[in-house]
């Protein structure tokens, strides 16, 4: 099985090395391709109206000046030497992706593009900061990855759908299962800006996440990761509100005026 790694946390992060021990356990035929320097937050964005720099750093192993799309876009049909990827991994994330942060994150359009040109992909991503500030247990990705993945692989499913992983905060013994999750919503608001003052007395901003906790229903990805349990989310693209388009459709011609 051949597969393409990339992340959104660039080429040096840490938990892409603990991706590669992850894939390394399914196969010995790795890829990587990922970003010179970090584009987490940067969805599905592709460079359009620049150049993109490639660095050949080793064998089969690229840095890109570019973000997570580039790097899977130019992966599948340039950097990667003969046959097609079989997977994309995409991670292993500095955080957690859920609820309504997965349509801002890298890691997860890492996984889209790989999706979208008709390669099985998984993002994955390690949950931080749930235990005390600072907690990030790398080692419990390492520890289940290619236990969660290995039985995804055995099992079909619709070929615009992604997997999306998620590692709760919490050390590799106390994990309390995996559970199958939809994408979850918060109930307010967690990102704040702050306003700052440079040295020559000038405005600026800083954009962040505030460390608190909703109330999601059973069933989410945010209830499981706050719990304790691995996530796995079966995500696509389609963002229609089917019962919202139902309810346009029964409108009559008369109700838009002439």
């Amino acid at each position: 099985m051949r597969i393409l790694l990339t992340n959104d946390d660039g080429i040096h992060a840490e938990g892409l090395s603990v991706l590669e021990d992850i894939a390394r356990e399914l196969s010995d035929d790795i890829w990587i391709v990922a970003p010179e320097v970090e584009q987490s937050g940067k969805s599905r964005a592709v460079t359009l109206t620049d150049p993109i720099r490639v660095r050949e750093l080793d064998d089969r192993r690229f840095a890109v000046r570019g973000t997570p799309t580039d790097c899977v876009l130019l992966g599948l049909m340039e950097l990667v030497d003969g046959a097609k990827p079989d997977l994309v991994l995409s991670g292993v994330n500095r955080g957690q992706n859920i609820a309504e942060d997965t349509t801002y994150s890298g890691t997860v359009a890492g996984a889209m593009c790989g999706m979208q040109h008709g390669v099985r992909s998984i993002a994955l991503s390690q949950s931080r900061g749930f235990r005390h500030k600072g907690s990030l247990p790398w080692e419990t990705a390492r520890h289940w990855g290619a236990r969660v993945i290995s039985p995804l692989l055995n099992i079909t499913w619709p070929d615009d759908v992604i997997m999306n992983v998620n590692f709760p905060d919490r050390l590799p013994d106390d994990i309390d299962g995996v559970e199958f999750t939809r994408q979850g919503f918060r109930d307010e608001n967690i990102i704040a800006a702050e306003q700052r003052e440079d040295l020559r007395g000038d405005s600026y901003y800083w954009l962040g996440y505030r460390g608190k906790l909703s109330n999601p229903p059973e069933g989410t990805d945010l209830r499981a990761i706050y719990e304790g349990r691995i996530s796995v989310s079966p995500l696509h693209v389609d963002l229609t509100h089917d019962d919202t388009l139902k309810s346009l459709q029964s409108l009559s011609i008369e109700a838009w005026g002439r």
